[in-house]
């Protein structure tokens, strides 16, 4: 008996996830990597009745890096987070996501080792097929969607940096998603080897079919910007009748994007890829707050043709103080604004929270 075919003893069926609000929209397709992603799909899976994770492929670090290396796999790790973050919030739901992100301990050849890692490769030499172990793992954890990598082959992540030598305005190649994740340097462009990567059809699909499209938040060059440097992708997020929206970091990384503003942020998306087109960009309410940031990130968005939308999405610690997490509940409730009727994607006029004057009014 799978857990889809089973119960947890004295706790509804639905996520308690979902009990703030209720789900109005069918289907979401998040885009994105690592912490950020997770993120967004614990919130995406109390909006939406069917969530797809589209997960970057181009770690080289750490266990999945070394199971990448042993095995010519797709780097496991952010596939198990986005598995993870999708269980449903049950005590078994719980025992399992522990299981899946416990690193086993020692100094062996399994010290370090994610077990849901494990998992994944075991699944995928038996079944022959990636995506084919996802959805088999999927189905086992009884998860309200599906996991999905952006690509069908392990990627490399190779960057442009400024600032590594003696002269600051040599630029020198970083190779790896850890080099460039951890560089000193400050990140100009990067790209993936093979430049000319494809998609994967169950990623494309899911974009196809969603009625909500999400990218971000995250780390911006490694785990944000790489699905818009794969055509496929691109090429859907061009199709897609969905609602698209970029949802923004609280603050600039310390590494990839330091002192990057949120101006900077949308630029560099469209650096990377000029044709992007979106419909809406959501910012924490106290990330940008002086009227000249907002009428800057107000003109970028501008360019991708979106609306920022202003919103209370951190989390705080239950004594008043915010981290710089975003609150899956608090992100959940924002995604339930697109979807039905009167939300925000069936209007052009900005409600309170808006941009503009109205969102000045939460200062």
């Amino acid at each position: 008996m799978t857990l889809a075919e089973s119960d947890d003893p004295g706790l509804p069926v639905e996520d308690i996830s979902a009990a703030a609000g209720e789900r109005t929209l069918d289907r979401i397709a998040s885009l994105g990597g690592g912490h950020g992603l997770f993120a967004t799909l614990r919130a995406a899976r109390g909006a939406a009745d069917h969530v797809t994770a589209v997960v970057t492929v181009a770690d080289d670090g750490g266990s999945s890096g070394r199971m990448r290396r042993e095995l010519g796999s797709l780097p496991p790790g952010d596939l198990r987070m986005a598995l993870s973050a999708l269980v449903r919030d049950t005590p078994r739901g719980h025992l399992w996501e522990h299981t899946l992100q416990h690193r086993f301990g020692g100094h062996g050849a399994l010290a370090g080792h994610a077990v849901g890692n494990l998992i994944l490769g075991g699944l995928t030499e038996v079944m022959g097929s990636s995506i084919a172990a996802l959805d088999e793992l999927g189905e086992l954890l009884g998860i309200r969607g599906r996991v999905v990598p952006m690509s069908p082959e392990p990627l490399d992540l190779e960057a442009e940096v400024q600032g590594l030598g003696d002269d600051p305005r040599e630029v020198t190649a970083v190779r790896g998603q850890v080099a460039v994740a951890s560089t000193l340097g400050t990140v100009r462009r990067v790209r993936l080897i093979p430049q000319d990567a494809p998609a994967t059809d169950e990623a494309v699909q899911a974009i196809l079919d969603a009625d909500l499209v999400t990218l971000g938040p995250g780390s911006w060059f490694s785990s944000v910007i790489p699905h818009l440097l794969i055509p496929g992708i691109v090429d859907a997020l061009t199709r897609t009748t969905a609602t698209r929206v970029i949802l923004m970091n609280l603050v600039a990384e310390s590494s990839e994007t330091n002192g990057f503003s949120m101006e900077r942020h949308i630029h560099m998306l469209l650096q990377h890829c000029p044709s992007l087109q979106v419909d809406f960009v959501v910012v924490d309410l106290n990330s940008v707050q002086s009227s000249k940031e907002r009428r800057h990130l107000e003109r970028a968005a501008e360019r991708l043709g979106a609306r920022v939308l202003y919103r209370d999405v951190r989390e705080d610690d239950d004594r008043g103080r915010f981290t710089d997490r975003h609150s899956p509940s608090k992100l959940a409730d924002v995604l339930r604004e697109f979807g039905g009727p009167g939300s925000a994607s069936d209007t052009t006029t900005p409600r309170e929270g808006d941009a503009g004057a109205a969102a000045d009014a939460h200062r």
